[in-house]
């Protein structure tokens, strides 16, 4: 906010000295006879500096427009702290839905992998739902690597338990060696059995913080 102080250029403290040397000096810059081709910009400047002059000069004046000025101050300020609490609140429950709704693409795009379909068709889907191109793209890119990952993590998972079975097969004792080829695979897959889940969340994460660029 312009004060009459800043148009003179002194602070809000100035002596009365201070003030008329200020008033002599912007008088003399902004005298239209001194602005020659400029004389209407110069006039409207010079008055404005007079005005300003005319009250800060005077000390009962000076006081009014101090009082004034200073509760137009807080007023302005408190509208001011209003309207920005108002924004951050918008811009608090903009990011929740963008969240929300974010969630909720990456659970249709996993629904649809988890039915054995493929990134063109994740893609495609996302964009039926009104999903903008560049975010279903980074949703179907990642998820179908989640998802191609977990095929891979299974398909090692049966090797090892195939491999397993292979070396377990020697003379055992009468009751280990009647089990049956499957009981016996099925037992050492049971014991060997890795847990996928937490590379699994870690992708799912890492998906999540493309988005949004945060660690939770």
């Amino acid at each position: 906010m312009a004060t009459l102080y800043a148009k003179l250029g002194v602070s809000q403290d100035a002596t009365l000295e201070e003030i008329k040397r200020a008033y002599r000096k912007a008088a003399m810059k902004w005298h239209p006879d001194r602005n020659v081709g400029h004389e209407d910009a110069a006039r409207a400047t010079f008055q404005e500096i007079k005005d300003a002059y005319a009250l800060l000069s005077d000390e009962n004046q000076r006081k009014i427009y101090d009082s004034v000025y200073e509760q137009e101050m807080r007023r302005w300020e408190a509208l001011h702290k209003r309207q920005q609490e108002k924004e951050a609140d918008r811009a608090r429950k903009a990011q929740a839905a963008a969240q929300a709704e974010y969630a909720r693409m990456v659970g249709v795009a996993m629904r649809f992998a988890d039915e054995g379909h493929n990134r063109d068709v994740l893609f495609g889907v996302l964009l039926g739902r009104d999903c903008d191109a560049d975010t279903a793209q980074r949703i179907a890119d990642s998820v179908w690597a989640l998802q191609e990952s977990r095929r891979a993590e299974h398909d090692e998972q049966t090797a090892n338990a195939d491999h397993t079975a292979d070396a377990d097969v020697q003379p055992e004792p009468a009751e280990q060696a009647a089990r049956s080829p499957s009981q016996a695979q099925a037992a050492a897959a049971k014991h060997d059995k890795p847990s996928h889940e937490g590379r699994a969340a870690n992708l799912f994460d890492s998906l999540w913080q493309g988005f949004f660029g945060v660690r939770s």
